[in-house]
């Protein structure tokens, strides 16, 4: 599949916006400075997640507050928050991703950043956003009889 054009651009997208997110955090810089010192600038999808995440962080860190159940938010890891945030702007601002892409990405993130637990735990904390946000969302109905 990799010689599919166009194939994993916003997944690509999303691990940049998630690498300038996480140094922006670590830095306690905005992301737009965390942009700036990048040597390669990132797609646009990344600096346009990058950039929503920070303009909307209130009210995407009071969402995921309501959804964390016993945890809260400051003691998720940071790669763990990054993601959080990145799935919940998705959800909130691009209706052009589904959500099973918005879920599937953050997890297929989690598993290859994050600790053993976090692809499961934020799934299910992800899934619950998705449910405020956007509702339930009956599975594609299939072509068997």
């Amino acid at each position: 599949m990799a010689n599919v054009p166009g194939f994993g651009t916003r997944r690509e997208a999303r691990e940049d916006a998630l690498a300038v997110l996480y140094e922006a955090e670590i830095s306690g810089d905005s992301s737009q400075e965390a942009l700036a010192r990048r040597a390669v600038p990132p797609s646009g999808y990344a600096v346009e997640v990058a950039l929503g995440v920070d303009a909307d962080r209130e009210r995407l860190d009071g969402l995921l507050r309501r959804h964390l159940d016993r945890w809260r938010l400051e003691r998720l890891a940071v790669v763990d928050r990054a993601l959080a945030r990145i799935a919940a702007w998705e959800l909130a601002h691009r209706d052009d991703v589904p959500t099973g892409v918005v879920l599937s990405e953050a997890v297929a993130l989690a598993t290859q950043y994050c600790g053993a637990d976090s692809p499961r735990f934020l799934n299910g904390v992800l899934r619950s956003v998705a449910d405020e946000l956007r509702g339930h969302q009956p599975e594609p109905a299939s072509d068997d009889p």
